[in-house]
C-alpha cells in the first residue's frame, strides 16, 4: 500500500510541485479555446519518485490489449486493485486546485497502462468524461527520441447522436467523417517525464508514435485520471465561454 507522503511529524507532504501555478495552467486552458493545457513538473521529486516505484512493482496489471487490435499494452485500474491512498491524494489535490476547470466534475475514473516498447499505442478515440488528465511517469533516459512519444489531441470532438461504441471503436469512421473535414487539426504534445496534459475528454485523441529502450523499467506508462461527464459541443461550449468571462 502506497500511504500518503509524509514528514517526519507524519504531516501529509503536498504532491503538487512548488512550480505548479494553477493561474497559469486555467489561462493555458482556456485562452485557446480548445480545453487543453501542459503542466511541465507536474509533481514534486518525491512525489514522482514514490508513483514510478508504486507503478514499477505494481502487480495490478491485469488488463492486456493485444497487438494487433488495440496496440499492445496493459492496464490496471481503480476499481481492480490500483486505489493506492497516493493516487488518490492525487486526483483530490488536482480537483480541488484548479477549480474553474474542474467546477462541477468530480474524480470519475482513473487507470495507468504501460507500454510494449516493440509495439504501438492507443487508437483515435475519446474518452466519456469532462476532463482528462494525462500524466507520464517514465524517466526521460527511456525515451529514444524526444520529439515524439506523447499525445495526439484532435480538436474535434464527436457530434451529439453517436454513442460510446461510435466514438470509442470506429476508428474509420471517426477518420473520416470528423478529423478528415478538419484536416486533421491538432496539438501534439511530445514525452517528458513529470509532464501532465489535461484535455476536455471529448477531444479525439491517440497516443503518438514512441521509440522507447528496451527493458522492463524503460516501458512507457501513462497515468490517466478522468474528471465529470463529457462535455459535448453546445453544452462544452457554454461552459468554456462562461469560464473565459471569470478570468
Amino acid at each position: 500500500d502506497f500511504d500518503h507522503l509524509r514528514d517526519e511529524e507524519g504531516k501529509i507532504l503536498p504532491l503538487l510541485s512548488d512550480t505548479f501555478d494553477a493561474q497559469a495552467i486555467e489561462m493555458q486552458w482556456f485562452s485557446q479555446g480548445a480545453g487543453i493545457a501542459v503542466v511541465d513538473n507536474i509533481l514534486s521529486p518525491l512525489a514522482l519518485k514514490r508513483i514510478q516505484q508504486l507503478l514499477h512493482e505494481s502487480t495490478v496489471w491485469y488488463q492486456t490489449k493485444m497487438p494487433l487490435k488495440f496496440g499492445g499494452y496493459v492496464g490496471a485500474y481503480i476499481d481492480d486493485g490500483l486505489y493506492d491512498r497516493i493516487l488518490l491524494q492525487l486526483a483530490f489535490d488536482l480537483n480541488k486546485a484548479l477549480p474553474r476547470i474542474m467546477k462541477g466534475h468530480p474524480l470519475k475514473y482513473l487507470w495507468a497502462y504501460k507500454y510494449d516498447s516493440q509495439y504501438t499505442g492507443i487508437n483515435t478515440h475519446a474518452d466519456q468524461a469532462a476532463v482528462n488528465v494525462n500524466l507520464w511517469i517514465t524517466r526521460d533516459e527511456a525515451n529514444q527520441d524526444k520529439d515524439s512519444g506523447g499525445l495526439v489531441i484532435f480538436t474535434a470532438k464527436p457530434p451529439d447522436d453517436w454513442d460510446f461504441n461510435k466514438f470509442n471503436t470506429d476508428t474509420e469512421r471517426v477518420k473520416k467523417d470528423i478529423l478528415e473535414p478538419t484536416n486533421f487539426h491538432n496539438v501534439t504534445v511530445p514525452y517528458r517525464e513529470n509532464r501532465a496534459v489535461l484535455f476536455d475528454s471529448a477531444l479525439f485523441h491517440h497516443t503518438d508514435t514512441f521509440k522507447f529502450k528496451e527493458g522492463y523499467q524503460n516501458r512507457r506508462i501513462n497515468l490517466t485520471i478522468l474528471y465529470g461527464d463529457m462535455q459535448l459541443n453546445k453544452q462544452g461550449d457554454s461552459e468554456l465561454n462562461k469560464a473565459k468571462d471569470e478570468l
